[in-house]
């Protein structure tokens, strides 16, 4: 099966791209957002392969998965076919609805030419649907090639804009856990945050933009990690340290409740419970491994890469035999 999608979420899309078909992954001279091509820091197979605009409309495709409203327009443009009547489409919904929540109008309510997929069960739960065919679909990881080892006393965090989005990635709380022991934040435009937070520079270190290889790899070594967003889709980095051994501290909210079962460290919308679990992860190093060892069995029994990619071939060969 031929699958064009656009690369928009790296972590997801490199779990969707080592399934069994052949994906079309558009690329532009400028590697920008609607052509920005094969990763670069995300080990893909050999299945993505780049396909340019003008190559698309010559190109035989089975479906479209569409991930943003803009992309209907441009893949009839450049397909020269309209998703959802003149070839199956998909919709995937990463994202936790914005604004007057829980009566977000997702912008593919009440169509009847596309599946909106939802990766958690609470992003199908608050987005407002209206008549539009839905399903959820599990997040699946690729196993991080490292396992938990925690010798160092310290946290790890990875968040993309932590101050741009503050409050909806807990960036205020990190203060609290920083005063137990130094910080290691990973992620994009995470430079200068201990500036930002008034920390000084040793109690919150910054990675900026770290291959994926290399952060699972120094992830590792921190004791525990922290999950403090309070208004977020599920991250898949949480789901990769959990898949690595490591116990997690994480805000109970949105899907995080389903992922994090509470010996895996703990959960709870309680700071103060936080702080102290962290505490005690940090003072005791064989309680996080026992934590850590919950936290690798869930996430491989739900998160796991051979389940999500065989529930995504039974979607995708759902829509492609409907619409014959």
């Amino acid at each position: 099966m031929n699958i064009l999608l656009w690369h928009v979420h790296g972590s997801w899309t490199t779990s969707f791209v080592h399934g069994k078909h052949r994906y079309l992954v558009p690329v532009t001279p400028d590697r920008g957002p609607y052509g920005l091509g094969r990763a670069r820091t995300y080990p893909w197979p050999d299945s993505a392969v780049e396909v340019t605009p003008e190559d698309l409309r010559d190109t035989d495709v089975d479906l479209v998965i569409l991930q943003r409203p803009e992309e209907f327009d441009l893949a009839a443009e450049w397909l020269g076919r309209r998703p959802g009547r003149d070839v199956p489409a998909i919709y995937v919904e990463h994202n936790t609805p914005k604004g007057d929540v829980p009566n977000t109008r997702h912008p593919m309510a009440d169509r009847d030419d596309l599946l909106l997929t939802h990766v958690t069960a609470f992003n199908e739960l608050f987005w407002d649907n209206g008549g539009t065919r839905t399903t959820v679909v599990d997040h699946g990881v690729v196993p991080p090639n490292v396992e938990w080892t925690g010798e160092l006393d310290r946290l790890a965090v990875v968040i993309n804009e932590p101050v741009r989005r503050w409050r909806v990635t807990g960036t205020d709380l990190l203060a609290r856990f920083a005063a137990l022991a130094p910080l290691d934040v990973y992620g994009m435009k995470v430079d200068g945050l201990a500036a930002h937070l008034g920390l000084p520079e040793d109690r919150l270190t910054s990675h900026d933009d770290v291959p994926q290889h290399a952060m699972h790899a120094e992830l590792a070594k921190r004791r525990a990690y922290l999950h403090l967003c309070r208004w977020t889709s599920l991250g898949l980095s949480l789901v990769e340290a959990m898949t690595m051994g490591m116990p997690v501290v994480a805000l109970a909210t949105t899907e995080a409740v389903e992922a994090v079962p509470p010996a895996a460290g703990a959960l709870s919308t309680r700071v103060d419970t936080l702080v102290d679990a962290a505490r005690g992860l940090l003072d005791d190093r064989e309680s996080a491994r026992r934590a850590g060892a919950v936290a690798r069995a869930a996430a491989r029994d739900r998160y796991g890469l051979d389940r999500f990619l065989a529930d995504w071939d039974r979607l995708l060969e759902e829509e492609v035999c409907a619409s014959r």
